[in-house]
């Protein structure tokens, strides 16, 4: 990669001579197919005539150059008036050879008469003489030549031309013309050594721009980014080389075709090196987003991240390629139409597909899940492994992994467990119906003073009720949240209220009922009297002492024994 930008450079500098000096090729075109008799040299159009005479002029042969012009002097006179009319052109018309007409009948909105053509214009004594062509009548033909009124001043501008200050002070053999180039030898040596001295400013250049760069992307991202920043010198050296070679272009005094062409070549050259500049930045921007995201632990985020930056990618290479087509001379307007109706056939082709992908986009966007989530999906339930722009995967609990298209799963409704900020503790108490209206009460009591003593349930939202009298037992329902996201621990702490729960009923007297028809043939030992005497006294006690804890404990006595309970309990192993 880094040889690319000498390679493309030497390249460049050959090329548009080397094109220079192609035999003129058929300039007639569309245009001239439709005339029934075709001009030779293909002046049937002002491109075609301004074409003509250049390359003609350019490779030496003045005797093909003179009859594109309009005029009396034959021979050497006119050989010798298409050579200065050449180095009027080359020195002091600024144009885009490009934008001449190929329309036979020339431009019709440039306010001229129809047999008039107007290239550009040469500046001289601060004025602006347009360089004109008219359409004439020649064998039959009609044809484009450069207008009479031009050709009459050439003479004097050429005698106005100011040699290159530099060629004052040069030998010689330095000012000697490199045919195959159609340069001098001191252009091709400047140009060798500005190619050295922008290689030299661009590293320069790049250190600094690193260190104005650094603080500022360091601050942005909160890492240090100096070494990523080191990516761009390439392209920053690149379009440095492109600089100089685009400036060379005026200092060096080019002949204006083979500037044409190097301009041309120059302008594919800024193209390739902005988008090389604009991919590095976007593969910076998108490494310091995914570890900005990593940081921020939203792993999730990292596909979006790839994602974009794949799109913004190709984004930018296609930019790049359609500049490159425009300035070619493509006619991008068919292009644009044809990708628009293949795009439109694509995007029915492909619903599904679109459908998924932005099903994807809007999950990792939204974020209902995230990767390492437990939820429920429908009738499933899992962990969420991956989620990719087509699908997510989930890992159930039987360690099967589930695919769901992401368009089907943007639509379904996503339980995500795994967002809790505390757990629901809700079981139903089912007590015998032999147990009496104050074992009840004993039980209903005990149970909410220990949810209220528990550390870690919330006792400022749970409630205890007698609820239902079942078809087999006498049930009391049980809402509390445990404070705990980990379901894991969620699990010991349920276990230890179950455990104290039937600990309170069975210090009630009573015990738990049977949720089943069978019939047992046995010795019933009945209630415990003893402990039922004892649970009625203590009821008939809150009564007569107006303590009777329904339908809840006063403040006073919930401040007494709130989170008095031992937990872990006493004798565990992490008590």
């Amino acid at each position: 990669m880094k040889r690319l930008p000498l390679a493309l450079c030497l390249a460049s500098l050959a090329i548009p001579a080397l094109h220079a000096q192609i035999a003129l090729p058929s300039l007639t075109g569309s245009s001239a197919a439709k005339n029934s008799n075709p001009d030779p040299l293909g002046r049937d159009t002002p491109h075609g005539a301004v074409l003509g005479f250049l390359r003609s002029a350019q490779a030496g042969d003045l005797v093909l150059a003179s009859q594109y012009l309009d005029t009396d002097a034959k021979g050497a006179e006119g050989q010798d008036l298409a050579r200065k009319l050449k180095a009027v052109l080359d020195h002091d018309l600024i144009t885009n050879l490009d934008a001449i007409s190929s329309n036979p009948e020339g431009s019709l909105t440039d306010n001229l008469p129809p047999d008039q053509e107007s290239i550009g214009n040469i500046s001289s004594d601060h004025q602006k003489i347009p360089v004109l062509l008219h359409r004439v009548t020649r064998q039959s033909r009609l044809i484009w030549l450069f207008a009479p009124t031009l050709l009459d001043q050439v003479p004097d501008l050429f005698d106005d031309i100011d040699r290159p200050a530099v060629e004052r002070y040069l030998p010689d053999f330095l000012l000697v013309r490199v045919h195959i180039l159609s340069l001098r030898l001191w252009q091709i040596l400047a140009f060798a050594v500005s190619i050295a001295l922008a290689f030299f400013i661009a590293a320069l250049a790049t250190r600094l721009l690193v260190l104005v760069l650094r603080p500022v992307v360091d601050r942005i991202s909160r890492e240090r980014a100096a070494s990523r920043l080191e990516a761009i010198a390439g392209p920053v050296r690149f379009l440095m080389l492109v600089l100089v070679m685009r400036a060379g272009t005026t200092i060096l005094t080019l002949p204006i075709l083979v500037r044409q062409y190097w301009i041309r070549i120059v302008a594919v050259l800024a193209v390739a090196g902005a988008t090389w500049l604009v991919s590095r930045i976007i593969e910076i921007s998108s490494q310091l987003s995914a570890n900005r995201f990593i940081r921020i632990r939203e792993p999730g985020s990292l596909a979006i991240v790839h994602l974009v930056r794949r799109l913004l990618k190709a984004a930018a290479a296609l930019v790049g390629f359609l500049l490159v087509l425009q300035n070619a001379g493509v006619n991008l307007t068919p292009i644009l139409a044809g990708v628009s109706v293949a795009g439109i056939a694509v995007a029915f082709a492909a619903q599904k597909t679109l459908e998924n992908l932005f099903g994807g986009i809007m999950i990792i966007t939204d974020e209902p899940v995230r990767v390492g989530d437990y939820c429920q999906f429908g009738a499933q339930a899992g962990t969420v492994e991956d989620i990719g722009l087509r699908s997510t995967r989930f890992r159930t609990i039987g360690r099967t992994v589930i695919s769901v298209p992401n368009g089907e799963l943007a639509t379904m409704n996503l339980e995500n467990y795994s967002v809790r900020d505390k757990i629901l503790f809700n079981p139903t108490i089912g007590l015998r119906y032999e147990t009496t209206p104050a074992q009840i009460r004993h039980v209903l009591a005990g149970i909410r003073r220990l949810l209220y003593a528990h550390p870690r349930v919330e006792s400022s939202s749970f409630w205890v009720r007698f609820n239902k009298m079942d078809n087999s037992s006498l049930n009391l329902g049980v809402f509390a949240y445990v404070l705990t996201r980990d379901y894991n621990e969620f699990l010991a702490v349920q276990e230890d209220l179950l455990l104290r729960i039937l600990d309170i009923v069975e210090a009630s007297g009573s015990g738990l009922a049977f949720p089943s028809q069978t019939l047992y043939l046995g010795r019933d030992t009945g209630l415990n009297l003893e402990k039922a005497k004892q649970a009625e006294a203590e009821v008939a006690e809150w009564i007569a002492e107006n303590q009777l804890p329904f339908p809840n404990y006063t403040p006073s006595q919930i401040a007494g024994f709130e989170n008095t309970a031992k937990y872990p309990p006493p004798g565990s192993a992490q008590s």
